[in-house]
Protein backbone atom coordinates (compact mmCIF):
# COMPACT_ATOMS: atom_id res chain seq x y z
CA UNK A 1 0.00 0.00 0.00
CA UNK A 2 2.94 2.30 0.91
CA UNK A 3 5.06 1.75 -2.50
CA UNK A 4 1.63 2.20 -4.34
CA UNK A 5 1.38 5.85 -2.34
CA UNK A 6 4.51 6.66 -3.50
CA UNK A 7 4.85 5.86 -6.70
CA UNK A 8 1.70 8.15 -7.03
CA UNK A 9 3.10 11.07 -5.78
CA UNK A 10 6.13 10.26 -8.34
CA UNK A 11 3.78 10.55 -11.04
CA UNK A 12 1.91 13.43 -10.02
CA UNK A 13 5.37 15.61 -9.39
CA UNK A 14 6.75 13.92 -12.95
CA UNK A 15 3.05 15.80 -14.36
CA UNK A 16 3.58 18.83 -12.64
CA UNK A 17 7.09 19.40 -13.48
CA UNK A 18 5.91 19.25 -17.40
CA UNK A 19 2.69 21.84 -17.16
CA UNK A 20 3.96 25.61 -17.96
CA UNK A 21 3.38 26.13 -14.16
CA UNK A 22 6.63 24.14 -13.86
CA UNK A 23 8.42 27.24 -14.57
CA UNK A 24 7.49 28.58 -11.12
CA UNK A 25 8.24 25.29 -9.30
CA UNK A 26 11.20 25.19 -11.37
CA UNK A 27 11.68 28.62 -9.84
CA UNK A 28 10.57 28.27 -6.30
CA UNK A 29 13.45 25.26 -6.21
CA UNK A 30 15.45 28.13 -7.69
CA UNK A 31 14.69 29.95 -4.96
CA UNK A 32 15.22 27.17 -2.62
CA UNK A 33 18.81 26.57 -4.03
CA UNK A 34 19.22 30.46 -3.12
CA UNK A 35 17.85 29.80 0.86
CA UNK A 36 20.20 27.30 0.88
CA UNK A 37 23.01 29.40 -0.32
CA UNK A 38 22.00 32.11 2.21
CA UNK A 39 21.86 29.84 4.95
CA UNK A 40 25.01 28.49 4.29
CA UNK A 41 26.33 32.02 4.24
CA UNK A 42 25.32 32.85 6.98
CA UNK A 43 26.44 29.27 8.63
CA UNK A 44 30.04 30.74 7.38
CA UNK A 45 29.47 33.85 9.31
CA UNK A 46 28.71 32.42 12.31
CA UNK A 47 31.77 29.80 11.91
CA UNK A 48 34.30 33.22 11.20
CA UNK A 49 32.46 34.58 14.03
CA UNK A 50 33.22 31.72 16.28
CA UNK A 51 36.73 31.71 15.27
CA UNK A 52 37.31 35.69 16.00
CA UNK A 53 35.61 34.99 19.16
CA UNK A 54 38.63 32.10 19.62
CA UNK A 55 40.94 34.31 18.86
CA UNK A 56 40.06 37.22 21.22
CA UNK A 57 40.03 34.85 23.63
CA UNK A 58 43.10 33.70 22.90
CA UNK A 59 44.63 36.81 22.77
CA UNK A 60 43.52 37.98 26.30
CA UNK A 61 45.11 34.74 27.36
CA UNK A 62 48.24 35.45 25.83
CA UNK A 63 48.10 39.41 27.24
CA UNK A 64 47.67 37.33 31.24
CA UNK A 65 51.06 35.17 30.46
CA UNK A 66 52.88 37.91 29.30
CA UNK A 67 51.74 39.74 32.59
CA UNK A 68 52.23 36.89 34.99
CA UNK A 69 55.62 36.09 33.32
CA UNK A 70 56.49 39.69 33.49
CA UNK A 71 60.12 39.78 36.18
CA UNK A 72 58.87 43.95 36.84
CA UNK A 73 55.75 42.93 37.65
CA UNK A 74 56.89 39.93 39.93
CA UNK A 75 59.50 41.71 41.69
CA UNK A 76 57.66 44.53 42.45
CA UNK A 77 55.21 43.89 45.55
CA UNK A 78 52.43 45.62 46.10
CA UNK A 79 52.75 48.63 49.03
CA UNK A 80 50.68 48.36 51.27
CA UNK A 81 49.99 50.86 53.66
CA UNK A 82 50.64 50.88 57.38
CA UNK A 83 48.37 51.56 60.25
CA UNK A 84 51.45 53.32 62.02
CA UNK A 85 52.11 56.46 60.63
CA UNK A 86 56.00 56.81 60.13
CA UNK A 87 57.69 60.06 61.29
CA UNK A 88 58.15 62.80 58.35
CA UNK A 89 60.71 65.70 59.03
CA UNK A 90 58.07 67.59 60.02
CA UNK A 91 56.61 65.98 62.58
CA UNK A 92 60.38 64.70 63.84
CA UNK A 93 60.62 68.57 63.88
CA UNK A 94 56.98 68.98 65.95
CA UNK A 95 58.74 66.46 68.87
CA UNK A 96 61.49 68.57 68.99
CA UNK A 97 60.06 70.98 69.48
CA UNK A 98 57.49 70.05 72.24
CA UNK A 99 60.66 68.92 74.36
CA UNK A 100 62.41 72.54 74.15
CA UNK A 101 61.83 74.43 77.38
CA UNK A 102 61.72 78.00 77.41
CA UNK A 103 63.44 80.48 80.58
CA UNK A 104 61.13 81.52 82.75
CA UNK A 105 62.06 84.06 84.02
CA UNK A 106 64.40 85.10 81.42
CA UNK A 107 67.88 86.68 82.68
CA UNK A 108 70.68 88.66 81.17
CA UNK A 109 73.90 88.30 82.09
CA UNK A 110 77.70 89.21 82.07
CA UNK A 111 80.49 86.83 80.74
CA UNK A 112 80.92 85.42 83.98
CA UNK A 113 77.47 84.31 84.22
CA UNK A 114 76.69 80.52 82.56
CA UNK A 115 74.88 79.84 79.92
CA UNK A 116 71.08 77.48 80.28
CA UNK A 117 67.60 77.26 81.16
CA UNK A 118 66.79 79.81 83.36
CA UNK A 119 64.58 79.42 86.56
CA UNK A 120 63.96 80.74 90.05
CA UNK A 121 65.84 78.34 91.38
CA UNK A 122 68.32 78.03 88.60
CA UNK A 123 69.60 81.62 87.56
CA UNK A 124 71.07 80.91 84.13
CA UNK A 125 71.25 83.50 81.50
CA UNK A 126 69.58 82.63 78.45
CA UNK A 127 71.40 82.62 74.85
CA UNK A 128 68.43 81.69 72.55
CA UNK A 129 66.80 84.96 72.74
CA UNK A 130 65.01 86.67 69.98
CA UNK A 131 63.32 89.71 69.95
CA UNK A 132 59.64 90.16 68.71
CA UNK A 133 59.42 93.48 67.32
CA UNK A 134 62.34 92.81 64.67
CA UNK A 135 62.29 89.09 63.86
CA UNK A 136 65.91 88.84 64.79
CA UNK A 137 67.89 86.10 66.84
CA UNK A 138 69.83 88.34 69.47
CA UNK A 139 73.55 88.18 69.42
CA UNK A 140 75.73 88.51 72.29
CA UNK A 141 79.28 89.06 72.87
CA UNK A 142 80.99 88.20 75.92
CA UNK A 143 83.67 90.73 77.58
CA UNK A 144 82.51 93.55 75.48
CA UNK A 145 80.17 96.71 75.74
CA UNK A 146 78.29 99.01 73.11
CA UNK A 147 79.97 102.75 72.63
CA UNK A 148 77.25 104.54 73.58
CA UNK A 149 77.18 106.46 70.10
CA UNK A 150 75.54 103.50 69.26
CA UNK A 151 71.98 104.26 67.45
CA UNK A 152 69.23 102.74 65.89
CA UNK A 153 70.36 102.85 62.27
CA UNK A 154 73.38 101.86 63.38
CA UNK A 155 72.38 98.33 64.61
CA UNK A 156 69.64 98.35 61.52
CA UNK A 157 72.10 98.68 58.77
CA UNK A 158 74.64 96.59 60.47
CA UNK A 159 73.09 93.40 62.25
CA UNK A 160 74.04 90.87 62.52
CA UNK A 161 77.66 91.31 60.79
CA UNK A 162 80.53 91.48 63.71
CA UNK A 163 83.00 92.82 61.32
CA UNK A 164 80.99 96.05 61.29
CA UNK A 165 79.63 95.77 64.69
CA UNK A 166 83.25 95.47 65.97
CA UNK A 167 83.30 99.50 65.06
CA UNK A 168 81.11 100.10 67.95
CA UNK A 169 82.39 97.64 71.02
CA UNK A 170 84.45 98.12 73.52
CA UNK A 171 86.65 95.92 74.88
CA UNK A 172 85.59 95.18 78.61
CA UNK A 173 86.29 92.27 81.14
CA UNK A 174 82.79 90.66 82.65
CA UNK A 175 80.57 92.23 80.60
CA UNK A 176 78.48 91.37 78.13
CA UNK A 177 77.03 92.94 74.96
CA UNK A 178 73.56 92.26 73.93
CA UNK A 179 71.60 93.05 70.35
CA UNK A 180 69.33 92.47 67.89
CA UNK A 181 68.26 94.70 64.97
CA UNK A 182 65.91 97.14 66.76
CA UNK A 183 67.97 97.13 70.60
CA UNK A 184 71.15 96.83 72.60
CA UNK A 185 71.89 96.44 76.07
CA UNK A 186 75.44 96.29 77.75
CA UNK A 187 75.40 94.28 81.03
CA UNK A 188 77.60 93.78 83.89
CA UNK A 189 75.47 91.35 86.34
CA UNK A 190 72.87 88.96 86.78
CA UNK A 191 69.95 90.74 85.54
CA UNK A 192 65.61 89.68 85.13
CA UNK A 193 64.68 90.74 81.42
CA UNK A 194 61.58 91.16 83.01
CA UNK A 195 62.52 94.37 84.73
CA UNK A 196 63.61 96.32 81.58
CA UNK A 197 60.06 96.75 79.80
CA UNK A 198 61.30 98.36 76.56
CA UNK A 199 62.92 95.18 75.41
CA UNK A 200 60.79 92.72 73.51
CA UNK A 201 63.52 89.70 73.42
CA UNK A 202 61.69 86.56 75.04
CA UNK A 203 63.03 82.90 75.14
CA UNK A 204 63.07 80.76 72.10
CA UNK A 205 63.45 77.99 73.60
CA UNK A 206 66.36 75.21 75.01
CA UNK A 207 66.95 71.37 73.47
CA UNK A 208 66.94 69.29 76.93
Amino acid sequence: MADDLDRLLDEVERRLCRLPGGRGAAGSHRHGDGEEEAAAAEQGRSAKLLMSAGSSEEDIDNIIDEICNDSSFIKTPLKLKSNSASLTPETNSAVVQSHRKRCCPVYLGGSSSPYGIGTNISKRTCDQLRCTACDFRVSLFNDYIWDQSCDYLFFRNNMPELSKLRAKMIKKKGARAYACQCSWRSIDELTDLRTDQQLRWVCGKHAE
